[in-house]
């Protein structure tokens, strides 16, 4: 595509400042160190990020083995539940910065800030300067994009990866050269090495851009497609392949599996658990869940036989409270923040931990206004709502990336009629409006239909992957807009009417989280003015129209770095409503953990006093206990359960075997875990009387358990030791 093609821009955008600079590259820089500096601001209060990536790095440190299996601990008792490369390469970053929260997530950090020029310079091939600038400064304020980025959950690497692919197949589509076909097909390949599955969502955009824009035969079209397919499974599959070839005594478990094998764990949990409630590891005791007899979440059960009842803690952290009100309570070494509920067969308010809410207890006005438990039977409802069609537009996934989705759809009707296409359509794709349309429209829309369909494993932050194509759509609607005024079209009116619907539906969001504030009075003055300016100055009544739609979510990214929000499953600013953080302590040293420790610092202590001669520090039913002991002390300890204590890791026979062998020497397990290993070690071990009962004040590793009840979690919990 040439340049003398490209749609009407505004002239000054590509006023020379001097040789070879313009004022469009002196505003992509602005925008881009813009969102450096929001991505950096407050970045203390990240604390250890996900403790449970966290702990795997500094396990995946301490060896080459460890390392290449991406293990969980640094025993290598059990992987982490996700293919490694995104874990690799914030290994190397710790491995010369040291590990700490901040270490962890500075490759996603880095990876979002840079994939903002290249979507300027990818969009404004197309659509040109006006288009690249208005799409890269919307996702530099998209809150979900900057929340993910900010942690090391790995998104923010495979949404970067996933935009150098669709430059790639740009320059396929542009160039006819099979190499950057297959080049696009390779970067899907090692996208799917972050995330799995989830790397597969934009490829139909991708596959549809060089199809139908790409001016070879359609014959050679098909065969360079098939070819570039199986590059890219090879490149796929290549890691899994390679570990499930490993006999299953030389490696460790795999995480999340039944049957120990990482092609399970694509199909499994990263893949049909995605889609629906079918089980899979953790999901419960039938389908692998925590083992027969274990408590998930006892502190919420109904107080019969040998079950607890709620805290006097979580009880009284609720007197005079009403349901659904944030509530908060302190247990040995930690803070438990949550929502006051009625747990069942009780009669009385309790505060329950988040994402620990049993399905049908969620506070009514949640319920009532689409959000957790409403129907009570979706997983992380709590999260992300329930599917359907205004899934993304009700609470409490609205607040991610919603602010400016309205007009992004409106803008995939808009670039359907360019200026330069009269109308018609041709195969191949001649106006860059249509390309641009089939890549990122293609790209925004399937993402919306598969998110707002699952029912399965979707957590909030999983939004980032509209980020780049919500603000390409709104860059490509808002030039449509402007060619259409140049045309002499009747662009001002559907302008107006479409920001009128996006601000009304943004006021009307922010309502659901109670942010309803006298300043956002300023927004309708904003909407006012570029009505009126429509009438004498037109080009400054669009530049208005775009500001007053932009600034809600510039002010809910900036409450979403100003607040310390949840430091384990990285989410958008949750409003008055809901938030449950607190501004972070000033001057707190970036990287360096809160001032509150979430381990048991006693306990702690009392082990690394007792088992120097040792190998493992001690044995836990899941990460969920143990990753902050990695953390502080980098020694193995095992994971017996694996990430959320579902994991078949070892039984009683492998515990009695590692005794014997001098490598365990003390079990920390609740006494509703799984019945043979509790059989053994009342048998086999004696109780620590100082640490029976207590809590490891190890807070949840990953987030609210990603695949249905985590294992036991501030639950009552003795520590056993073995001879």
């Amino acid at each position: 595509m040439t340049t003398a093609t490209l749609p009407t821009q505004p002239s000054f955008l590509k006023k020379q400042l001097f040789r070879g600079v313009t004022i469009s590259t002196v505003l992509i820089v602005a925008i881009t160190l813009f969102a450096f500096g929001l991505h950096m601001l407050n970045i203390q209060s990240i604390g250890n990020a996900n403790e449970y990536y966290t702990a795997a790095v500094k396990s995946m440190l301490q060896s080459w083995s460890n390392f290449f299996f991406v293990a969980a601990e640094p025993g290598g008792s059990v992987t982490v539940d996700k293919p490694p490369l995104g874990l690799w390469i914030e290994a190397l970053f710790a491995y010369f910065l040291g590990v700490s929260g901040f270490s962890v997530s500075l490759p996603n950090i880095l990876a979002g800030v840079f994939g903002i020029p290249l979507l300027y310079g990818m969009v404004k091939k197309y659509m040109g300067e006006l288009a690249g600038l208005v799409a890269a400064f919307v996702m530099a304020i998209t809150p979900v994009f900057v929340a993910t980025n900010r942690n090391n959950t790995m998104d923010g690497l495979l949404v970067f990866f996933l935009l150098a692919a669709a430059w790639a197949f740009i320059q396929a589509t542009e160039k006819g050269q099979l190499r950057w076909l297959l080049l696009g097909a390779f970067i899907v390949g090692m996208g799917f090495n972050i995330k799995m599955m989830q790397a597969f969502l934009p490829l139909p955009a991708f596959y549809a851009l060089y199809f139908f824009g790409s001016r070879q035969g359609w014959g050679r079209k098909i065969f360079n497609l098939g070819l570039a397919s199986v590059l890219l499974l090879v490149v796929s599959l290549a890691w899994a392949v390679a570990v499930d070839l490993v006999p299953a005594d030389q490696r460790p478990f795999i995480g999340s599996t039944h049957d120990n094998s990482v092609m399970e764990l694509i199909i499994g949990h990263n893949g049909i658990s995605r889609l629906g409630s079918m089980g899979g590891p953790g999901s419960g005791p039938q389908n692998g869940g925590p083992q027969a007899g274990s408590n998930p979440n006892p502190g919420l059960q109904p107080q019969s036989g040998n079950r607890q009842g709620p805290p006097a803690e979580a009880l009284a952290a609720c007197v005079n409270s009403t349901q659904g009100a944030d509530c908060s309570f302190t247990q040995p070494g930690h803070t438990v923040q949550g929502i006051c509920i009625i747990p069942p067969n009780s009669s009385a308010l309790a505060c329950a931990p988040q994402g620990m809410i049993p399905l049908g207890q969620q506070p009514i006005q949640q319920m009532m206004s689409g959000g957790p438990g409403r129907g009570g039977g979706t997983q992380f409802s709590q999260e992300t709502g329930e599917p359907g069609i205004f899934r993304f537009f009700s609470s409490p996934l609205s607040k991610q990336m919603s602010w400016l989705l309205p007009f992004a759809l409106i803008s995939v009707l808009l670039a359907l009629f360019p200026v330069s296409s009269r109308g018609r359509f041709q195969l191949p794709l001649e106006t860059g409006a249509h390309k641009a349309l089939l890549l990122w429209g293609g790209w925004l829309l399937t993402c919306v239909v598969f998110f707002s369909a699952v029912s399965g494993i979707f957590h909030a932050y999983y939004a980032i992957m509209l980020a780049p194509a919500l603000g390409a759509m709104v860059g490509i609607g808002f030039a449509s807009l402007w060619n259409w005024r140049s045309a002499g079209k009747w662009s001002g009116v559907v302008l107006v009417l479409s920001a009128a619907l996006t601000i009304g539906y943004q006021l009307f969001a922010s309502a659901q989280y109670g942010e309803l504030a006298g300043w956002m009075a300023g927004i309708g003055v904003l909407f006012g003015l570029g009505l009126l300016l429509m009438f004498f100055r037109p080009r400054a009544a669009y530049v208005t129209l775009l500001a007053a739609m932009l600034v809600m979510p510039l002010y809910w990214t900036g409450m979403t770095v100003a607040t310390n929000g949840n430091q384990k499953l990285p989410t958008a600013y949750a409003g008055v409503n809901q938030q449950q953080g607190r501004f972070a302590p000033v001057g707190q040293p970036a990287g360096q953990n809160p001032p509150e420790s979430n381990v048991n610092q006693d306990l702690l202590a009392y082990l690394l006093a007792n088992t120097q001669d040792v190998k493992y520090l001690v044995a836990v039913p899941s990460s969920q206990q143990g990753s902050g002991f990695v953390i502080e002390t980098g020694r193995p300890v095992l994971y017996m359960g694996g990430f959320s204590g579902g994991d078949q890791v070892v039984d009683a026979q492998d515990l009695s075997a590692l005794v014997a062998q001098g490598d365990l020497r003390y079990v920390y397990y609740g006494e509703n875990g799984n019945g043979e290993i509790t059989s053994w070690l009342r048998s086999a071990c004696s109780v620590v009387p100082e640490f029976s009962r207590t809590s490891t004040g190890n807070g949840n590793s990953a987030g609210q358990s990603r695949n249905g009840p985590q294992g036991p979690k501030n639950e009552p919990t003795t520590l056993y030791q073995c001879k």
